[in-house]
């Protein structure tokens, strides 16, 4: 089992938590970015979108980890399956292991994101949040040199159009869990006793953080048939994160001034995926770079420009419709398969 106290406690080591001051423009800003993602996609949420939440990196921490149980919890389950009586030891000391990954990157991470919409993906019943770090907004206005309320709406904006498009797409979430269900299900876990018997002390918070920060310390062995599924989860990400960006361009030039700025400014320094998508690639191989998320912002504005939003918003109308790992540099390759016709400019 994976221990999650020592993940908090190494998440919290790292993330060097500050305070952060009051956002009153929040709820505005939220509000805001539901009229207008509403008004350019049309995608219509089912039921109310989660209020936003603004957290301090702990808070932040503390959410993710009650969301990634339920993902990576299995794979615990099956450790040390072929050792016999040293089982139990291989799995302790196994957890041990996962819960260090776990907890330097969450640590690493908290203090990067700026938003979140946070879904537990593989637990239906759990509502999802519309989470936004303090401390990180605050640092990155100042060091992005950006307004701080334009940064504020300009994440709002990101974040928003996430929330919508799982409460607007109802086959989204479940489309998603069942890939990383069967992903998950059928992974193997490559175990190195004598590696995993040299973890240092749970007491020794900086061993810890030490002995992960320079590569995995568990192995997941990923056959040519989970490839496949790798590939398809990487494309449904890159077109989530894809159609997010699209978006806040598309919109923000209607609200934020300073949008070149801004664009230029977090270009340099966003982390490019979100927290489960990272710590995915980290642990399962699925290598989520920065460079699939650039090809899904191109993806959907090629779309746009050939055949408006409307042509774009086709990925939403069945699982089918969702672009393959080729079609995201192929956006012509898309439409035809999907009958979505051109718009002649």
């Amino acid at each position: 089992m994976i221990d999650w106290s020592v993940a908090s406690q190494l998440a919290g080591f790292i993330s060097g938590d500050a305070g952060h001051r009051p956002r009153p423009a929040l709820d505005e800003a939220v509000t805001q970015s539901q009229e207008l993602v509403r008004g350019y996609t049309g995608l219509d949420p089912v039921g109310q979108l989660p209020s936003p939440e603004l957290l301090d990196r702990s808070a932040w921490v503390e959410a993710n980890l009650r969301s990634l149980r339920p993902l990576l919890e299995p794979l615990t389950d099956r450790l040390g399956g072929a050792a016999g009586p040293m089982a139990p030891v291989l799995r302790s000391a196994a957890g041990m292991a996962m819960a260090a990954e776990i907890g330097v990157l969450m640590g690493y991470v908290s203090r990067r994101v700026l938003g979140q919409y946070e879904l537990v993906i593989l637990d239906a019943q759990a509502p999802p949040r519309l989470l936004f770090v303090g401390p990180n907004l605050d640092e990155a206005a100042h060091s992005m040199r950006v307004a701080d309320d334009e940064l504020l709406r300009w994440v709002a904006l990101h974040e928003v159009t996430h929330a919508l498009q799982f409460a607007g797409v109802p086959w989204l979430r479940e489309h998603l869990a069942g890939m990383l269900s069967s992903l998950l299900e059928s992974l193997e876990v490559s175990l190195d006793p004598a590696r995993l018997m040299r973890l240092p002390s749970r007491r020794d918070l900086r061993a810890f953080a030490d002995a992960v920060a320079g590569g995995d310390l568990l192995t997941l062995v990923v056959r040519p048939e989970q490839r496949s599924v790798i590939d398809r989860v990487q494309a449904t990400m890159a077109v989530l994160e894809g159609h997010a960006e699209h978006v806040m361009d598309a919109v923000g030039a209607q609200l934020l001034p300073s949008l070149p700025q801004l664009r230029e400014a977090m270009t340099r320094r966003r982390a490019t995926q979100s927290p489960v998508s990272r710590l995915l690639g980290r642990l399962l191989g699925m290598e989520m770079k920065l460079r699939q998320y650039e090809e899904g912002k191109r993806f959907c504005d090629g779309v746009v420009e050939r055949g408006g939003v409307e042509a774009l918003n086709r990925v939403w109308s069945s699982p089918d419709a969702l672009p393959t790992p080729e079609e995201l540099t192929d956006p012509d390759g898309w439409m035809r398969r999907t009958h979505v016709p051109s718009v002649t400019k």
